[in-house]
């Protein structure tokens, strides 16, 4: 049966399954579990959720204050990664010198919820982890 693009793309949404090694959301996935994937859209999000809650950009300098101990070179691709999925608009001003500034798109807003969830979860849980954690290599040793 010949289906156009439009019907092969629906098609092809329907079987996504993250559990199989070829699917696209593996990949996706893969991109978001990352550490720092999870603080920029966090950052961003929190720059976005003031009094006001209008979205905000962020400069790079600021990110890269916000998020200690990334380097440039990751940050760089971290950024690139998320406007390369959508996630994240890049606008340049021509200053002296050049203004970059990043904001969640429509999609990376959709995103960033789950994402300060999930920093969240990891914040309030680490005292529980950390006991798991001691009490597991206490019990291996």
């Amino acid at each position: 049966m010949t289906m156009t693009a439009a019907q092969q793309r629906v098609h092809a949404k329907a079987e996504y399954d993250a559990f199989l090694a070829a699917c696209p959301s593996r990949q996706l996935l893969d991109r978001l579990s990352n550490k720092w994937v999870t603080l920029v859209l966090a950052a961003l999000g929190d720059a976005c959720s003031g009094p006001d809650a209008e979205a905000r950009s962020m400069r790079f300098s600021e990110l890269s204050r916000r998020l200690a101990g990334v380097s440039q070179k990751m940050l760089t691709q971290t950024l690139r990664s998320l406007e390369r999925d959508g996630l994240v608009t890049r606008t340049v001003i021509a200053t002296v010198p050049v203004t970059v500034s990043y904001e969640l798109t429509e999609l990376g807003v959709s995103l960033q919820h789950t994402m300060r969830a999930l920093k969240s979860w990891a914040q309030d849980h680490m005292d529980d982890v950390s006991a798991s954690r001691e009490d597991y290599d206490n019990r291996m040793a």
